[in-house]
């Protein structure tokens, strides 16, 4: 029996060309293959094929949002998702990721714009709960019955409220998010040189839009972000009417929980993948895990003045 991965790159190859055009020099290969996601490319044509037991009724919802915001988020090559041997498959147009290699480059400015359209968009009926405090609820979860690992972890996202661990409603209006912003969720569409789009709409839903500047907020504080990359997206957020944070001052008290647990999420996957791996954790891993400790003992020092 075929692999899923070659099944799901054959469907990509028909939907890229229409019958009887055969193929010469697209492009090809298999972007991601994990648990939660398999997504493989031909020529300008990505098929995604989410997580077993993906929910239509919720992923249904959630194409319609990024169909109705492209300047905002990709839209899908077609408006509902079809069944390929039993998993739900989607199909998008080929964005040009963020290059890693060129650190200076990462577009935080445009990063900061879409998130705050995003966040003013209205919502579509039907569309379900932002999924990051589930998600990070799960990763905390996955420390349970390890010895010697994240104590810390554990002890800080006990600390957090209930809301943020997943365990109660959002306070606070609620706006549509992302639910896991990272650069690696922005691409260039259409060409290398076009304007830059969000992806992935897995996780999102209603939610506390504070989350999801969350991460580069903790990234920041844990000193992992350097402060001018900080500023520029916080400042494209605000000047797009961005709801999370105020308009000026101080932006900390409405991100310090969710980046508290954007921490304690990204320590636990941390030491899940070092432990997988064999191996200790790193430099920049070890510091995620300091932070929960930080949290723990004192309350979160503020971050420099140059975070507002």
């Amino acid at each position: 029996m075929p692999e899923f991965t070659d099944v799901l790159a054959a469907a990509a190859a028909t939907r890229a060309h229409p019958v009887g055009t055969p193929c010469t020099t697209c492009p090809t290969g298999t972007l991601a293959d994990r648990p939660d996601a398999t997504v493989v490319r031909h020529g300008r044509t990505v098929l995604k094929a989410h997580a077993p037991g993906t929910d239509r009724t919720r992923l249904g919802p959630r194409l319609t949002v990024a169909a109705r915001t492209p300047g905002v988020l990709l839209p899908p090559l077609t408006p509902t998702p079809t069944d390929l041997h039993g998993r739900l498959v989607t199909c998008w147009p080929y964005g040009t990721p963020v290059d890693p290699g060129d650190p200076d480059a990462a577009p935080w400015e445009a990063a900061g714009t879409l998130l705050a359209a995003l966040h003013r968009s209205h919502p579509v009926p039907g569309l379900p709960a932002m999924r990051g405090p589930a998600k990070a609820a799960r990763a905390v979860a996955r420390l349970t019955g390890r010895p010697g690992l994240g104590e810390a972890v554990r002890e800080a996202w006990a600390a957090l409220p209930a809301w943020a661990r997943a365990e109660a409603p959002v306070p606070g209006p609620r706006a549509v998010c992302h639910g896991d912003f990272h650069l690696g969720q922005l691409v260039r569409h259409p060409g290398p040189n076009g304007p830059w789009r969000l992806i992935d709409v897995d996780d999102l839903g209603l939610g506390a839009p504070a989350w999801d500047l969350a991460r580069p907020a903790a990234w920041f504080a844990c000193g992992l972000l350097p402060p001018d990359e900080w500023s520029r997206f916080l400042a494209a957020y605000r000047r797009s009417g961005g709801p999370a944070v105020p308009p000026d001052g101080d932006p900390w008290p409405a991100l310090d929980v969710p980046a508290r647990a954007l921490t304690v999420q990204s320590a636990a996957q941390s030491l899940l993948r070092a432990d997988r791996e064999g191996r200790a954790p790193d430099e920049v891993e070890l510091a995620l895990v300091d932070a929960c400790a930080r949290m723990v003992s004192v309350p979160a020092p503020r971050p420099p003045a140059s975070a507002s």
